[in-house]
């Protein structure tokens, strides 16, 4: 297995060159790091050269790194992570880019590169707010259309900003800010020794 590792990362520095950000091997995976000037380029040469042949797109997600190793981590806040198979070589890739500007994430979609990445990069986009040039159809996909922010990002509140309900009067569902209040649950701890005077 290590061995083969070791053939894929040499034939991805041999191909991609100065491409190349950085590439890590852990855990049986290797991991593939990119700008993302260099992105779209890459995608296609991972697909398109015979050495590679990374035909099939198996997942594509949204990462937000704030609060990453408690605080430590600099670095860009949105980053676009794909997994990526080549049935020929039988070996997979992790492949990661960082999205340069955390106000307005974006990348190019790779939609043209491996059409399954339409609904990925749609739910990344709704999840995590990170845009997607040049994808043709780029709207929510798990969320309301009226949703207001992306409940993914790490800064997004557990009990969000609107909640509906359905009102009996006006004979609809209606929306309105939420009204849960914020409460902490601390659960009884189980001992081992005697609790609270039982046996």
């Amino acid at each position: 297995m290590l061995e083969k590792l070791q053939r894929l990362q040499a034939s991805l520095q041999v191909v991609l060159g100065e491409r190349v950000q950085s590439m890590d091997c852990r855990l049986g995976e290797v991991t593939l790091n990119v700008h993302s000037a260099d992105y779209l380029w890459v995608c296609q040469v991972l697909r398109e050269d015979a050495t590679l042949g990374f035909e099939q797109l198996m997942d594509l997600c949204g990462v937000d790194y704030s609060g990453y190793k408690d605080g430590a981590y600099e670095g860009p806040r949105f980053a676009v992570v794909l997994h990526l198979l080549s049935v020929a070589h039988n070996w997979r890739l992790r492949l990661r880019t960082f999205c340069p500007d955390d106000r307005q994430p974006l990348v190019a979609s790779v939609n043209e590169v491996w059409n399954a990445a339409n609904w990925f990069e749609r739910e990344a986009f709704d999840l995590y707010g990170i845009l997607f040039e040049g994808h043709n159809d780029l709207r929510r996909l798990l969320t309301d259309y009226g949703f207001i922010g992306h409940p993914f990002r790490k800064d997004f509140p557990v009990t969000g900003h609107v909640e509906m309900r359905y009102d009996a009067e006006q004979k609809r569902v209606i929306y309105q800010p939420v009204t849960i209040e914020t409460r902490e649950v601390t659960p009884r701890i189980i001992r081992e020794e005697p609790y609270g005077g039982l046996h």
